[in-house]
């Protein structure tokens, strides 16, 4: 066998291979609501309405992040959000508010309201995971009642570990701490209602 008919037979069992190697598969993750364990009484129609949500750009991606350090993360490219946390968190908690206030008509598209509506503000400021599965949340929300009612602000810092291995246990995790600001905000709402 001469030396190009070598190469050649080279080249093509390179091919192949480099064609048979694949890349892993992306996982995709969800935040979700969570069973609330004793919603407070039935209010008569309110509306609820959350402004746009403001995430940090640091985590303002598809790609799950994780805090492995002070100054250093770890970007994921196969464990992604379904879509896009600015649009998840708003989901998360409007969802956890109305079971939180039985009664309640909760949106996150503002434009859908009218001036009778409660708007929800949300700043996250943190939204860390560990690779240990510790996450913590901070974020800055208030609650401005219709027609110039006093606005009923606060600071929410929760933390909370994963129940077990993996992104599925993180995302749960994230979804019982939004569960958990969700609860500062529908009392909040509650004291609103009474001014």
């Amino acid at each position: 066998m001469n030396r190009s008919t070598l190469l050649f037979f080279t080249m093509i069992a390179l091919g192949l291979f480099a064609g048979c190697a694949t890349s892993p598969a992306s996982k995709f993750y969800t935040l979700n609501p969570v069973q609330v364990a004793e919603p407070s009484k039935a209010v008569d129609r309110v509306v609820i309405a959350f402004d746009p949500v403001s995430v940090p750009e640091l985590v303002d991606r598809p790609q799950i992040v994780s805090r492995l350090g002070a100054n250093r993360v770890s970007i994921d490219e196969f464990a992604r959000w379904a879509e896009p946390l600015k649009r998840q968190i708003p989901r998360v908690l409007a969802a956890d508010l109305a079971q939180l206030i039985p009664g309640a008509a909760v949106s996150t598209y503002p434009q859908r309201t009218d001036e009778s509506a409660y708007r929800v503000s949300v700043d996250v400021q943190s939204f860390d995971s560990s690779m240990d599965g510790t996450v913590m949340l901070v974020v800055i929300w208030s609650v401005r009642p219709p027609k110039q009612g006093e606005k009923v602000g606060g600071r929410s810092v929760v933390s909370g570990s994963a129940t077990g291995p993996g992104y599925d246990a993180v995302a749960n995790a994230y979804s019982r701490a939004l569960a958990s600001v969700a609860s500062d905000i529908a009392a909040a709402t509650h004291s609103a209602m009474r001014q």
